[in-house]
């Protein structure tokens, strides 16, 4: 099969597009013809050795963490799906033409959804789902502020954080607090890159962060003691300093809940906005534009 290997670690040149042996089925797992893949913030920090610390490869290797497409093929045991299913799922080695992967990553698409627009789903939408429903767990009527709440994780955190009941704030830059107000169905809008701003923020029960830095550190000034700090981008420095309760955490497949997700975007109750599609041969290009930011999810498609 065709893929998009990485040769070693480095900018966009260390990735090509080559043959690589077509992943054999095994029993309780699901073999699917790739029709699109998604590109996310970590295969970007896995290309560039970011990550190599905590996940060693061997190259070379395939990116890529979710996918869409057709079932092909079904181990022994499975019994969920079956030949012809359009599905999605959080996968390893998405850069490719077919995957393979434990039925429990997959789910099945809704019909009224495009499944080349499902590939922007499955880790973008659990990562933020499972921050709010896992790690930061408000109460209803607890106010809890989204960072990067108008990115992929960060839209679906707030979806979540809806459906708990939560009073809801988002932070943003202060270009995107138009944008914000007017796609995101929020109690507050604050842009995290001016502090004025951020110092008017209530007193929060809790923060959501999806993107980390130096903004975090007058935030954390607005949480009251004993409040919770969820992360996806590692521990919240400087929180369990000031009494906060941190949790960080990276997410983990889960298809009954991927499905659940799926229905909602089906319905319009979450958007996930596609930004651009490339063919598996324009890998280096279409990584280039996601590192270049604020595009939408950005979508290989076979």
């Amino acid at each position: 099969m065709k893929a998009v290997v990485l040769k070693g670690y480095g900018d966009v040149d260390v990735l090509a597009v080559q043959d690589m042996p077509e992943p054999k089925v095994g029993p309780g797992e699901v073999k699917v013809r790739v029709t699109a893949a998604s590109i996310n913030p970590v295969d970007l920090k896995i290309r560039r050795g970011d990550m190599k610390e905590r996940m060693q490869l061997k190259f070379p290797a395939i990116l890529g963490r979710d996918v869409s497409g057709e079932v092909i093929e079904v181990g022994t045991g499975v019994e969920d799906f079956e030949p012809g299913d359009r599905v999605m799922g959080l996968v390893n080695a998405g850069y490719a033409e077919t995957v393979v992967a434990p039925t429990e990553a997959w789910a099945k698409v809704p019909e009224s959804l495009d499944l080349k627009d499902a590939a922007a789903l499955p880790l973008a939408t659990l990562t933020g789902v499972q921050l709010i429903e896992e790690q930061v767990q408000p109460s209803k009527g607890d106010t809890v502020l989204i960072t990067g709440a108008l990115g992929a994780v960060g839209r679906a955190a707030v979806f979540a954080a809806h459906s708990r009941g939560a009073k809801i704030w988002v932070g943003v830059r202060r270009k995107q607090v138009e944008e914000a107000r007017k796609t995101l169905k929020v109690d507050g809008v604050v842009a995290l890159d001016d502090p004025k701003d951020v110092a008017k923020l209530p007193t929060l029960d809790a923060v959501a962060d999806t993107v980390g830095g130096d903004a975090m550190t007058a935030v954390l000034e607005r949480v009251k003691h004993g409040g919770t700090v969820g992360s996806v981008v590692g521990p919240t420095k400087g929180a369990k300093e000031k009494g906060l309760v941190v949790r960080a955490f990276m997410s983990h497949p889960d298809g009954r809940r991927l499905a659940q997700i799926g229905q909602s975007v089906a319905k319009g109750d979450l958007v996930i906005p596609v930004g651009k599609t490339f063919p598996l041969e324009k890998a280096k290009e279409a990584q280039k534009l996601v590192e270049s930011g604020g595009v939408g999810k950005v979508l290989l498609v076979n």
